[in-house]
């Protein structure tokens, strides 16, 4: 069965063509994006199984060209892959917001796509987007099923005592104001992977997944299941990101925009866009340009610390909810790739049975145990493929439709 994930940002189109079978020997056939969507110097990117690069720039004014290009180089009869874009069998999408509705991938129909487009209030900057590409890929494939997978599914077993805002309850009622979490299919997908390394069945695991990347959050999966997670009615919550806050004290914000005069388009801009490790350093959001600085320089340095500090609060919090600890997962840009914040983050939690090594730590991108001999809790990096869990999810829907 050929699969093709679509992760439609607001001006990119992320795609894979999968070739998926019962057998797990599943195969990326092309993967790619499309870039600068309404935005001039447009590009797409396009690399196949066969070593086929090619790159090139034209105008792409909306989602839906985005995707036509897309198909057009996918059945180009000297670099495509597929003759007819109705070898496509299904497509899965990602799809940012699910609200309370949706706790697992569906099959998108009339209904569901209605109450897609309800949930954009909750995530204006990706649903929206998200939505484009389902209708874009409706009409260009109107045979093929249309799966979503929602980043907020995995989530949907926090119980209500760990969702609720101490606010009036009211608020909840009128808005559905409560935790989401965000990132589940990145944390689903690690923690299989976590169970297999593991030699264990993932429903007698207590974890705690680390993905962190420009985006950052945390998760404790209990039984194969999550409990609480770091980021919450927004992906604003929780630790320290590369442009955005993580948590601070609210009252911030009301002073801050009495103070300066702010709107609240613009204080949104400062959360989201001018805080966390670009506004502590000041240099750039990006971790690997604060390691190479923090030497000589002490907002660096600081930024490090921060991070470390934040995320040894978060372990400590979740080891306490789940009574006990079998594994840490650090996965995503600096989960996957930096051995210095992974150590800053485990230094210090020896009490807590986490203790790593720095021989193997020094591992990047690939599958690895770093904790020491005498680590009680197995320590791993586990690089994410978020794309792999959607088309794993859309093959099995798929493949239950057919019997």
């Amino acid at each position: 069965m050929n699969i093709l994930v679509v992760n439609c940002g607001s001006s990119t189109v992320k795609y894979e063509l999968l070739s998926m079978n019962d057998n797990t020997d599943n195969q990326v056939i092309a993967k790619g994006l499309v870039e600068r969507i309404g935005i001039p110097g447009s590009r797409l990117e396009y690399k196949t199984n066969h070593q086929v690069s090619y790159s090139k720039e034209r105008e792409v004014p909306n989602h839906r060209i985005a995707l036509e290009w897309i198909i057009e180089v996918m059945t180009d009869p000297e670099i495509g892959v597929i003759k007819d874009p109705s070898e496509i069998d299904a497509v899965g999408h990602r799809v940012v917001h699910g609200g309370e509705k949706f706790t697992a991938s569906i099959l998108i129909d009339n209904e569901v796509l209605k109450t897609i487009r309800a949930c954009s209030e909750l995530a204006p900057l990706h649903n929206p987007p998200n939505i484009s590409g389902i209708e874009a890929c409706q009409a260009l494939m109107q045979k093929a099923p249309q799966i979503a997978v929602f980043d907020t599914a995995f989530h949907g077993t926090i119980p209500e005592f760990a969702y609720i805002y101490a606010i009036p309850y009211e608020y909840y009622e009128k808005y559905g104001i409560r935790r989401y979490g965000f990132h589940g299919t990145s944390h689903r997908y690690v923690a299989g992977r976590a169970a297999k390394m593991m030699g264990k069945d993932l429903s007698e695991l207590r974890l705690i997944t680390c993905h962190m990347g420009s985006g950052v959050s945390f998760t404790a999966i209990k039984n194969g299941k999550s409990i609480d997670t770091s980021m919450g009615f927004t992906p604003l919550e929780g630790l320290v990101m590369g442009t955005r806050t993580g948590d601070l004290d609210p009252y911030i914000l009301l002073y801050l925009m009495e103070k300066e005069n702010l709107s609240t388009k613009e204080m949104d801009q400062i959360l989201n866009k001018k805080s966390g490790v670009v506004g502590i350093s000041g240099l750039s959001s990006d971790t690997r340009d604060i390691e190479a600085a923090a030497p000589t320089n002490h907002r660096a340095q600081l930024t490090l610390d921060i991070i470390a500090y934040r995320a040894k609060k978060y372990i400590g919090a979740y080891y306490a909810i789940l009574g006990d600890l079998d594994g840490i997962v650090f996965t995503a840009g600096i989960g996957e790739n930096s051995s210095y914040i992974r150590k800053t983050i485990c230094e210090g939690l020896e009490p807590l049975g986490i203790s790593i090594d720095n021989d193997k730590n020094t591992i990047k991108r690939k599958e690895a145990f770093i904790n020491s001999d005498q680590s009680k809790v197995k320590l791993m990096v586990i690089p994410t493929n978020e794309e792999l869990m959607i088309a794993l999810d859309t093959y099995q829907f798929v493949h239950d439709l057919e019997r």
